[in-house]
């Protein structure tokens, strides 16, 4: 077996694939698996860190997702898994109630998939989200003003947010850049994790569609805690160690 005491750079390389396999390490366990201090293996999680990689926890590490192209790109990425996701979340929506839809490229095929004949008021901030809506026979739509970003293809800023504080949704459909267990649900532009804690706020039901790439990841900026999102719907090929994480923060899970 390999000394990886006497190999640093060995031991980064493997550190680094499970990362990127498990989304998570632990001092504790690394330093058991690799025979050496807890000291090493925190030394090199900072070297890790400090390349961008993961982001360091308390007793651990986790992975650190790049920041995704902008919506115009990522709209002709994974569409069928999204499809497949967006489906199930519009089996979510009851009639007669208040949803928003958030920005993002998940979102629209939520849109798009909700039935045409259901009756619901749905609020976004998202142009090309909101003319997908008002192909619908049924329903209003309701569109947020504000400074839009190109990158996220939605509006945001205080505008935006001051128009949020006069509606109470039913549900919360909110775009992820990345979900983790420890972390929460985190996001890399601070305007629109911003706009979305505001619209967690005004939600009765906080529902989070993903895909397999996101979890489990972080990205720069916190917009709730893993505890603030009921509902989850993700790839059925979440492993099931990130699976029971999630769930025991009383999230419900739905698989795809």
């Amino acid at each position: 077996m390999l000394d990886y005491a006497a190999f640093p750079d060995q031991r980064q390389v493997l550190i680094r694939r499970i990362l990127q396999q498990e989304g998570r390490v632990v001092c504790v366990e690394l330093a058991t698996q690799l025979k050496v201090s807890e000291h090493t293996i925190r030394r090199d999680l900072q070297e890790l860190a400090n390349e961008g990689l993961c982001k360091k926890v308390y007793g651990g590490a986790v992975l650190q997702l790049p920041r995704a192209d902008d919506f115009a790109h990522r709209k002709e990425q994974d569409f069928a898994k999204k499809d497949i996701i967006a489906h199930r979340c519009a089996q979510l929506v009851k009639g007669d109630s208040c949803i928003f839809i958030d920005a993002g490229t998940t979102n629209l095929a939520i849109a798009r998939a909700l039935p045409a004949d259901m009756r619901v008021t749905a609020v976004t901030n998202s142009p090309e989200i909101a003319v997908e809506l008002m192909k619908r026979a049924q329903g209003e739509t309701i569109v947020l003003g504000g400074l839009l970003q190109k990158a996220q293809g939605g509006c945001v800023g205080s505008a935006a947010v001051d128009q949020l504080r006069g509606i109470i949704f039913d549900q919360a459909f909110i775009g992820a850049c990345a979900m983790n267990a420890e972390i929460g649900l985190t996001g890399f532009d601070f305007e629109d994790c911003e706009f979305k804690k505001a619209v967690i706020r005004q939600s009765n039901e906080v529902v989070v569609a993903l895909t397999a790439d996101k979890v489990p990841g972080v990205a720069r900026y916190i917009v709730a805690d893993a505890g603030e999102i009921d509902v989850m719907v993700v790839e059925e090929s979440l492993g099931k160690d990130i699976y029971n994480a999630f769930k025991a923060r009383d999230i419900r899970i739905y698989t795809v």
